[in-house]
């Protein structure tokens, strides 16, 4: 997987977010052919209206067989000789529409179609738009613009509904690729293959992480996008990424979540100073902070405040853990790298104090070129913690 076929997805998808289409093409033993792509939950009369000059294909609205369910959506035929199969169900309009056939009342079905709370109730068959059913495997079991569309929509984080409407050449032949290449210049189009989708969707495929939605992220310590991801776990760990690209190579802190001090502002640890200075850095230079579920060195808020119950009888945080029969730290990072893969942060400059953690992510794949130092939150209330890290723990402060 390159970082090149993630980052066209990632800006595709950051254009269809917008309100945009782009320009899927599939490849030239299949149908080969170009259709424009925009998001069914964001259509409007003058998007659609635009698509149908542009392209003057077939508009039609790609969804999962899940949401074709909920709506009552049968297929238009019980014997499909289709040559790609393509699953065209009955064709409907909104139960609003006078005709249905404006860009006006096709866009309101089309963004209909797309909120999940309407039900078969609010369409009427047939109608002017065609919904498609995408195949539950996607591209990589079924390589259509169909399956294209509604992957591309999940990518997003909307509801699984899109719509697509193929490109003509101005001499009504399928526009191919010089013509396809001319429109998207001369219209500021992006442009995706079949190809660089599915070898985005085939390495998703291979990590114990699913990356989730991508919003934007304005916050006190900078401008960054931020980036669900599920590992398993009741809560997402998070990747706060700044907005700005790196000039070399990117600044990137591995941060395990810490409820009192990240939150609350505890003078016991330095977690929250050392976090805030993170994203400060970061939005500076360029890179991310990879915000880690694994509170309490990873054995959870609960047991790390029994910890302090015995801290404050003077064990230290090392002590304390074993004394519950824990591991002094139970951290793991495999699923950090996986996730810095993901974002296409493979050679990075790591914020950090702890060798452990470079260790683990060189031994993950990551190229650590330089430990960068984090020395901040110090206090007359943490002086024991930052000493045990020190002599236990071997940070390097």
């Amino acid at each position: 997987m390159t970082n090149t076929a993630i980052q066209k997805v990632r800006d595709a998808v950051t254009a269809l977010k917008q309100g945009q289409f782009i320009i899927l093409t599939d490849d030239q033993n299949r149908e080969h052919e170009g259709d424009l792509v925009g998001l069914a939950s964001f259509a409007t009369p003058e998007r659609i209206n635009e698509a149908l000059l542009l392209a003057r294909g077939v508009l039609a609205v790609p969804m999962t067989q899940a949401r074709a369910t909920q709506l009552g959506l049968d297929q238009m035929t019980r014997h499909n000789s289709e040559k790609f199969g393509t699953k065209f169900t009955v064709s409907v309009d909104h139960v609003d529409s006078t005709t249905g056939v404006s860009a006006f009342e096709r866009a309101h079905t089309i963004q209909q179609l797309a909120n999940l709370s309407t039900t078969g109730a609010d369409f009427e068959t047939p109608g002017h738009i065609f919904p498609l059913v995408a195949d539950d495997g996607g591209v990589l079991i079924r390589q259509g613009h169909t399956e294209g569309a509604v992957e591309l929509a999940k990518i997003a984080g909307v509801p699984p509904v899109a719509y697509i409407i193929e490109i003509l050449d101005t001499d009504g032949h399928m526009a191919r690729e010089t013509a396809l290449a001319e429109l998207a210049k001369m219209h500021q189009i992006l442009q995706l293959s079949m190809a660089d989708l599915m070898a985005y969707c085939t390495f998703q495929a291979t990590l114990t992480v699913k990356e989730g939605v991508t919003v934007h992220l304005p916050a006190q310590f900078g401008d960054f996008n931020l980036t669900a991801f599920e590992t398993g776990q009741a809560e997402p760990t998070l990747l706060i990424q700044s907005r700005t690209p790196a000039k070399q190579v990117p600044l990137v802190r591995l941060h395990s979540e810490c409820a009192t001090g990240d939150i609350f502002g505890s003078f016991r640890c330095d977690c929250g100073p050392q976090l805030h200075q993170a994203l400060q850095m970061v939005d500076d230079q360029g890179g991310a902070v990879l915000y880690l579920r694994q509170e309490g060195r990873g054995i959870g808020l609960s047991e790390k405040l029994r910890t302090y119950v015995l801290q404050e009888q003077q064990y230290d945080t090392y002590d304390a853990n074993v004394h519950l029969n824990h591991e002094p730290d139970e951290r793991v990072y495999a699923q950090a790298a996986e996730m810095l893969m993901a974002a296409g942060l493979t050679k990075i400059k790591l914020l950090t104090n702890n060798p452990d953690k470079v260790a683990a992510l060189q031994a993950y794949g990551i190229e650590v070129v330089e430990r960068v130092p984090l020395i901040v939150g110090a206090s007359a209330y943490n002086n024991r913690y930052l000493a045990t890290k020190k002599e236990k723990f071997q940070h390097l402060l």
